[in-house]
């Protein structure tokens, strides 16, 4: 296959990920809604990356979050707010099964690396054999636990139209599957339950009468989780006790709906199938009168089902599972990062469909024809360790010749949950001015990028040439240096003069001809 190798870096250890996840910059000036969409973010991947049996991967943004809410949260200026408050709370109560599920992976991951060293030396012959070169990316695979020690990586220059194809084919299939989970309906109870684990729109009407006495039992099962990950996992916090079942409360809401934020239903993916020189999962716990195939259960998989299964007899403590009848063959293969921050972290493929912006412009030509600005979301899904946009989504919103602010943000945010969709950043006219990022275009983006590093801007100036461009943040210095922004003027300039790079290939991004999407107008 095209642009396919195998891989000779070694599988992380759980020590090296829990490093690895824990290592991230928490900057307080930051506005704490981009802190708890990152979280939301954080679990939302973690899912997929679980479903698509990345062990590793979904164990270091378990891990991330873990120490995002326990750690760093608290610890924002804003934290006490009544909003924010309120937020933290709903994030925090997801603790108790983030940490089940990093207890259902951590052996998966131990049997793996325990596997590498058994096999170290045949997998280091067959890389001779087959005349494997060691490029960046192959360097890069051993710290980045969503390829390192994976059999097959895939080149996303060379597979684009797999990478099309396999995008078509999961997104129909979670389109089918979010259908089938609104049709299987929620009372009228069921629904208020779940409000209380919405998200950032929903926690001002679900502030709660005794406050003092959730703030208490919020700080012990922090302190309790913090204990958990420091130690040797055998302290359980007091709300997982609360929280105790057979099987495991989800990550996220079950069900989707309208402002309640509850996520649609996501099963595992089906990527292409390839033959593996060695797997370790049948060393996962397992739970007794499943059907025989596969081997595989997902920690994450209470997240989709519409009606819980018996609750088994008493045995060793595992994930609960899918339909594992229609479970899909196991993939091991992944696309590799295509590109890197200036700080060398490896940064996710993009796919981009190339008529993507001539649809937008057509939808903004009112706009641009008086002079105002019109900006979208970029929304899409992730799917074999790359990121696919998919739909673009004009949020209600108010415009000038060289402003657009949106408006009722919570309903693009509504819709993004409710579709499943990924925020992977966001596109903007310039109806007069040229093809650049201005200083308000820089602080707008520093938001997107701090929630995922891959997040792209794209500027469309009609008028000029160039017409279009694909940016990013430097990471460092451009990304830092908004973070210290303190000046108060709409327009103004920076010191630093790289302070934004083109993302379009050799960057991450890539356009994907055959890429399907479409165009969503909010607006009233």
């Amino acid at each position: 296959m095209a642009g396919s190798s195998f891989q000779v870096s070694k599988p992380m250890s759980v020590k090296e990920i829990s490093a690895k996840a824990q290592d991230f910059d928490f900057n307080p000036f930051i506005a704490m809604k981009y802190w708890l969409r990152t979280a939301e973010t954080l679990l939302r991947e973690a899912q997929i990356y679980e479903q698509e049996e990345n062990d590793q991967q979904a164990y270091l943004l378990l891990m991330r979050y873990a120490t995002l809410v326990t750690e760093k949260l608290p610890l924002h200026p804003s934290a006490r707010e009544p909003e924010n408050r309120q937020g933290i709370k709903a994030t925090t109560k997801r603790l108790p099964v983030v940490l089940d599920t990093l207890e259902v992976l951590k052996p998966r991951i131990n049997a793996r690396y325990a596997a590498w060293e058994k096999n170290m030396e045949r997998r280091r012959e067959a890389s001779i054999l087959l005349g494997h070169e060691r490029s960046r990316s192959d360097l890069a695979a051993a710290s980045d636990p969503a390829v390192a020690g994976n059999t097959t990586t895939l080149a996303a220059a060379e597979n684009s139209q797999l990478a099309v194809k396999l995008a078509h084919k999961e997104i129909r299939r979670r389109d089918a599957a979010r259908k089938a989970t609104r049709q299987a309906g929620v009372s009228e109870q069921e629904e208020q339950e779940r409000r209380t684990a919405g998200l950032w729109d929903d926690w001002e009407a679900a502030l709660s009468k005794d406050r003092s006495k959730e703030e208490d039992e919020m700080q012990r099962n922090m302190e309790a989780t913090r204990r958990r990950m420091d130690g040797t996992h055998d302290i359980v916090p007091d709300g997982a006790r609360k929280l105790s079942r057979p099987r495991p409360a989800p990550i996220m809401p079950l069900k989707n709906g309208s402002s309640e934020y509850r996520y649609p239903s996501v099963t595992r993916s089906q990527p292409l199938s390839y033959e593996e020189s060695f797997d370790s999962r049948s060393s996962s716990p397992t739970i007794p009168n499943l059907p025989p195939k596969p081997p595989k259960k997902s920690a994450s998989a209470a997240l989709y089902e519409l009606q819980p299964p018996p609750v088994p007899e008493k045995a060793t403590p595992g994930p609960p599972s899918l339909d594992m009848a229609n479970a899909p063959p196991q993939s091991n293969f992944t696309f590799r990062p295509s590109a890197y921050l200036e700080s060398g972290e490896p940064l996710r493929t993009v796919f981009l469909p190339p008529t993507l912006r001539t649809e937008f412009l057509k939808h903004a030509a009112p706009n641009t024809r008086n002079n105002l600005e019109t900006c979208g979301m970029l929304c899409g899904t992730l799917i074999s360790n790359a990121l696919f946009i998919q739909r673009v989504v004009i949020p209600e919103q108010k415009s000038t010749s060289d402003t657009c602010e949106t408006v009722n943000e919570n309903s693009l945010f509504e819709y993004c949950s409710k579709e499943d969709l990924l925020l992977l950043g966001w596109i903007h006219t310039h109806p007069t001015q040229s093809c650049f990022m201005s200083s308000v275009d820089l602080h707008t983006h520093f938001g997107y990028q701090t929630m995922m590093n891959e997040s792209i801007a794209i500027v469309c100036a009609p008028s000029k040439n160039p017409s279009w461009g694909v940016f990013r943040l430097t990471d460092p210095p451009g990304k830092q240096a908004i973070a210290q922004c303190r000046q108060s003027s709409l327009f103004h300039p920076h010191a630093e003069t790289n302070i934004y790079t083109d993302a379009l290939r050799p960057g991450h991004v890539f356009e994907a001809e055959g890429l399907e999407f479409s165009i969503v107008d909010l607006r009233p």
